[in-house]
């Protein structure tokens, strides 16, 4: 791979093998021979194996409709979630005990937390704070989904919070950032402030997607702050991070050509922009690195915690969490890169029982990471 000039993930034009819809502009996941056969016949199951149309809206169309669309978009998500086939042989929810902890965001909101520990375990355990996928703007914290992998990585043996920050979009009104960022802010403080009551150690931030993107500005608001004492680890995977689903194609093509090469794969650009529409409805912060966080410096970086970063094969995504790598790198942070090949978009968190290798392999590697702070 050639980077651009400023360092991100963007290949030369010319010579560069071409792959998905940049080799075939009518290519989808069914017809990708990159894919995981399991994985596509998950998929297919639901109807997603060819590449997802736009949407018959912009981000210009009114407010009311375009909630009206992200609404529906949350609900379809949720249903997949719910109608996922995810159980594996050997599941047992004794192995786990829950509980939930209501604090007071610095915004003055209240805030849910929802605490996982493994069952029998005593003494004090690493443990990750879980921000969940969805643009940072729809799905909730507590689904079929996004509750198993929470448990299962308690299962491990960490204790797991799952924040129930507010979503950009909810059906009683809107939270554009910076609210869900304050409410991941207000958590891990009160977290890091709370450790022996919890019976904690180090802390982990970790998510996927939307919760890639909250876990990096978390803790770069944390360094702005002061605050790096709370956060010990950080473990992004496939983040949505640039804000650039609107870009035109020369300038995708120039610096992440994954998403026109895995457009539609999952999840689709134009859909994203309109996530992008709601987070950050003026733009007035399309290059805040706190929004965006593929938009932070080397002096933004310098001196942050170690860090893993997940990007996906067949992701539109998959360019911006090398790009912020390859920052991390610059910066001096200790970082590791994983690429996880055949999979589209949060594939290794969402398939449970299409993919249990797969997922189970990056349930292990988080833990992994835990364990060596």
């Amino acid at each position: 791979m050639t980077l651009a000039a400023d360092g991100s993930a963007g290949q030369a034009a010319a010579g560069a093998r071409q792959a998905g819809r940049l080799a075939d502009p009518g290519m989808g996941p069914g017809t990708d021979p990159r894919i995981d056969p399991r994985l596509l016949a998950a998929l297919t199951a639901f109807g997603l194996d060819a590449a997802a149309a736009p949407p018959p809206l912009t981000r210009d169309t009114p407010t009311e409709q375009l909630c009206e669309f992200i609404g529906q978009a949350e609900a379809g998500f949720e249903g997949l979630y719910e109608a996922l086939p995810n159980e594996l042989p050997g599941d047992d929810d004794d192995n786990v005990t829950y509980s939930r902890e209501s604090i007071q965001g610095i915004d003055g909101n209240e805030i849910t937390l929802h605490i996982f520990r493994p069952a029998g375990v005593v003494g004090s355990l690493p443990c990750t704070v879980y921000l969940h996928g969805g643009g940072m703007t729809i799905l909730k914290a507590d689904n079929k989904v996004h509750r198993q992998w929470s448990r299962d990585l308690a299962e491990t043996g960490m204790v797991v919070v799952s924040v129930d920050f507010r979503n950009g979009y909810t059906a009683a009104g809107l939270n554009p950032f910076p609210a869900g960022l304050n409410d991941c802010t207000s958590a891990v403080r009160w977290i890091g402030s709370h450790r022996d009551e919890l019976g904690i150690g180090k802390i982990v931030l970790q998510g996927e997607s939307g919760g890639g993107n909250l876990v990096l500005a978390t803790t770069l608001r944390a360094k702005q702050d002061g605050q790096l004492d709370d956060i010990d680890g950080v473990y992004a995977m496939v983040p949505y991070i640039s804000g650039g689903y609107a870009w035109d194609q020369a300038r995708k093509l120039r610096e992440l050509p994954s998403l026109v090469e895995n457009d539609g794969y999952f999840i689709e650009c134009q859909i994203m922009d309109l996530l992008v529409s709601i987070y950050d409805p003026t733009g007035a912060n399309a290059e805040n690195p706190l929004c965006w966080p593929y938009f932070a410096k080397v002096t933004d970086l310098e001196g942050l915690p170690p860090h893993v970063i997940s990007a996906n094969e067949l992701d539109p995504l998959r360019d911006e969490g090398v790009a912020y790598y390859r920052k991390l790198l610059g910066a001096g942070v200790p970082v590791v890169g994983r690429i996880n090949l055949g999979l589209v978009h949060a594939a290794d968190s969402i398939f449970r029982q299409a993919l249990p290798d797969v997922y189970a392999a990056t349930v292990g590697d988080i833990r992994r990471f835990a364990y060596s702070l």
